[in-house]
């Protein structure tokens, strides 16, 4: 861990890909807890940088990512999962949180799985 570059808020970003489609399905924090509690449970945990808090991805939604494996990249300021995602990436029913395409403006190119309108406008850190 001494390794890993934290910035001056002791945060590191993490890209996360899933482990078999190699889809890239979010981006997000972690901070030296959330990086040790990942590393013991195996499930991704990230660092929330407007609640300020720790948490699992899928504590409330069941939609977890099994970590397989972690990479730090070549300035060792940023980290890669590779995981296995269960359900959905995104809080809004996409698979991953880039569903998103410019052509002439924003259209949808992701794959929704879930359709949960209960979840939509929540404050999320991705």
């Amino acid at each position: 861990m001494e390794e890993i570059k934290w910035d001056e808020r002791g945060l590191v970003p993490v890209v996360v890909q899933d482990f078999q489609t190699k889809d890239v399905l979010m981006v997000a924090y972690m901070n030296k807890e959330a990086f040790e509690l990942t590393l013991h449970t195996k499930k991704a945990h990230y660092f929330s940088r407007s609640r300020r808090k720790i948490w699992l991805k899928g504590e409330t939604s069941g939609h977890t990512q099994e970590v397989k494996s972690i990479y730090l990249d070549c300035d060792n300021d940023t980290l890669l999962l590779m995981v296995d995602q269960k359900v959905a990436a995104c809080h809004t029913g996409f698979w991953s949180c880039f569903y998103r395409i410019w052509k002439k403006g924003w259209k949808i190119a992701g794959k929704r799985v879930f359709d949960d309108k209960k979840v939509y406008g929540e404050a999320h850190d991705i």
